[in-house]
């Protein structure tokens, strides 16, 4: 499996392991998913509840997916900046401000 997504994968099945959505992810998606992977699973082995865990997993399938075409995920992510913030996005805000400002 690549590093990347490559534009043309088939996006990831509901069900996909957490290694495959880990594989998906580019950086620094991926160092998000593995802490917030990690800190799910700690709470799971201490509540023995799975949910937040499975959560967390199909959060990042679904970020792996929108990957698959980085150019239309960074257009979306500009979009829903402006919409939360009701203002345009400047042409040289850092991708990780606009994210921010989205909520994602």
């Amino acid at each position: 499996m690549t590093a990347y997504p490559v534009p043309g994968d088939e996006p990831l099945p509901q069900g996909a392991s957490p290694a495959q959505v880990r594989d998906r992810l580019p950086e620094p998606e991926r160092s998000r998913f593995v802490a917030g992977y990690e800190a799910a699973l700690d709470e799971a082995r201490t509540t023995l509840d799975l949910s937040s865990l499975l959560d967390v997993v199909e959060h990042y399938r679904l970020i792996a997916t929108l990957w698959g075409d980085p150019v239309g995920f960074r257009r979306s992510v500009r979009r829903w900046a402006e919409v939360a913030t009701g203002e345009p996005v400047p042409d040289d805000e850092p991708f990780e401000v606009t994210r921010t400002k989205a909520g994602i």
